[in-house]
């Protein structure tokens, strides 16, 4: 039984990767090399088909149970980090037009150093040391392969790090 969930489990995880790649690479090849100009437009057909997708698993496979919104303060708490997600999507998208793959992804790999960081100053709660420890290579290693007036000169890369950072943290 144990070798059933297992096997579940890394079939889970490989689709959810391949899928990752292949929307990743989908998207660099519709706003670069075929002309598409509308990232938004992009973005907002890939979560509404996330929503409708999501829709299907819950209320018609039944995988996990329809939850209802019970105060506003609760709608908040999901919508605040559903507009960051959005608006990380959205600066993802149009990064695409002008980066490379690789170079997205590489500062895309800076993010649990932003996580880390924003999260202290949010709650004013330390991890341990050897976490931030191992985030230095990291992002010493995007900084190296990409250059650092590169690195600093791509705005919006840099805002699309901080949103995945705040997105991951909700």
């Amino acid at each position: 039984m144990k070798t059933n969930s297992r096997f579940f489990t890394i079939g889970l995880v490989t689709s959810w990767y391949s899928s990752n790649i292949g929307v990743l690479l989908l998207n660099k090849y519709l706003l670069s090399n075929y002309g598409f100009k509308y990232p938004i437009f992009l973005t907002m057909c890939h979560l509404t088909a996330c929503s409708l997708l999501s829709y299907i698993v819950i209320a018609w496979m039944k995988m996990v149970p329809m939850q209802t919104i019970r105060s506003r303060i609760q709608f908040l708490k999901i919508s605040t980090p559903s507009l960051v997600f959005c608006v990380s999507v959205v600066f993802g998208n149009i990064s695409l037009r002008f980066l490379l793959v690789s170079f997205n992804q590489a500062i895309g790999a800076t993010t649990p150093f932003f996580t880390a960081v924003f999260a202290y100053l949010m709650t004013l709660k330390r991890e341990a040391w050897l976490t931030y420890v191992t985030l230095i290579p990291v992002v010493t290693g995007v900084i190296i392969a990409s250059g650092e007036f590169y690195f600093l000169s791509k705005g919006e890369q840099i805002f699309y790090a901080f949103a995945s950072a705040l997105r991951s943290m909700a």
